[in-house]
């Protein structure tokens, strides 16, 4: 308690407040002259965030939900509520966005000399680094109770607790690894070269979206996203208007899988994606299993039993060596969208499971 307080009067001192908005409403965080871990200098860099509930007055509540592939700052919504693991009542809640989703700094929306194709790959501890100057400088916030991450957010989760063992009380991970395994990465460039193959990309300074090679991605992707079985079993009825076929919700995948984006904004993406590696990091050498062995605090894994962008088998081996982890699969069918609560029931293993979590924490206080 007096650590947060500490900070409160520091933070007081050098005339930080943190930022007044509504429940949900994004607001621009701007890094001047942004240096990325491969040397090059972003002139303006922007990160997207949004904020849910309150700040303490100790600055003590603070969990921090990083987005996912493409998503915004409301992605996760599914953990926030009354009833649910993050009530608003209790936690101040900041979401924030990666680089390249087309809202925070990217390829689409950031001009010369780093606009489409010239705008560099970012890494995923180039995202942490930013999103921790936000929480300083535009919030107030030195200690976090939590990092709560999704796919690419659970990527995040992870850089965090190797980067910053200290920042945070707890962790959780869904549907994500430490470490962008090789299969991974065959299935992250053969989406990369569907979009890439597409004349109409001509290598990035397209005039107009390459349609063909978005739809390519979109068949590609569709086909990892959810299990074998849900798609034999025709679990897509779940969220389906009735009479809806399976021809009807191949092309919703295959013609407009994620309605709007530019493809430069999803290429960087990928290879955000594909890049990261915990062991990486600073001091390790590329040594990831010394990375995971560093991790310090309580971290909850859940990948989803039949995930195919972060197998389960590939989340088993890497849990072994981080010393205090509760390993806990997600039973579903519904592979990668598991870890985002994408049906009634997972919504409320997740929920129930991170809510325990967090209330284990709470006991100890």
């Amino acid at each position: 308690m007096m650590r947060h307080i500490l900070f409160l009067l520091a933070s007081l001192l050098l005339g930080v407040t943190p930022a007044l908005a509504a429940d949900g409403e994004r607001t621009a965080f701007v890094l001047r002259d942004f240096k990325l871990e491969n040397g090059t200098v972003l002139p303006r860099a922007v990160v997207m965030y949004a904020t849910y509930g309150k700040l303490n007055a100790e600055h003590s509540n603070v969990v921090l939900l990083p987005s996912h592939y493409m998503a915004d700052s409301h992605g996760y919504e599914w953990l926030i509520g009354a009833g649910k693991a993050f009530d608003p009542a209790r936690y101040y809640l900041v979401a924030t966005e990666l680089f390249g989703n087309g809202k925070s700094s990217s390829p689409s929306n950031t001009p010369a000399p780093f606009d489409g194709a010239r705008f560099p790959v970012t890494s995923i501890r180039d995202n942490v680094e930013a999103v921790h100057r936000l929480l300083g400088e535009a919030l107030g916030v030195r200690h976090l109770r939590a990092v709560v991450g999704f796919s690419m957010g659970g990527e995040q989760a992870f850089q965090w607790a190797v980067s910053r063992p200290d920042f945070m009380d707890r962790v959780v991970v869904t549907s994500a690894t430490a470490k962008t395994w090789p299969h991974g990465i065959v299935r992250l460039e053969s989406e990369i070269i569907a979009i890439t193959t597409d004349p109409v990309f001509a290598d990035g300074n397209y005039t107009k979206q390459p349609k063909k090679g978005l739809e390519a991605f979109g068949a590609i992707w569709a086909a990892w996203l959810f299990s074998q079985q849900w798609w034999r079993d025709e679990l897509w009825r779940a969220s389906s208007p009735p009479g809806t076929t399976f021809a009807q919700v191949f092309d919703k995948f295959h013609k407009d899988f994620i309605p709007g984006a530019d493809a430069n904004d999803l290429i960087l993406q990928m290879r955000t994606w594909e890049i990261h590696d915990v062991g990486t990091t600073p001091g390790f050498g590329g040594d990831t299993k010394r990375a995971l062995r560093s991790i310090e605090v309580p971290l909850l894994y859940m990948p989803s039993q039949t995930d195919m962008y972060f197998p389960v088998e590939d989340a088993r081996f890497e849990a072994q060596f981080i010393p205090n982890v509760t390993f806990t699969p997600i039973p579903s069918l519904w592979g990668h969208t598991a870890g985002a609560a994408s049906n009634p029931a997972d919504a409320k293993f997740l929920n129930d499971t991170i809510g325990a979590f967090m209330a284990a924490d709470e006991a100890k206080r």
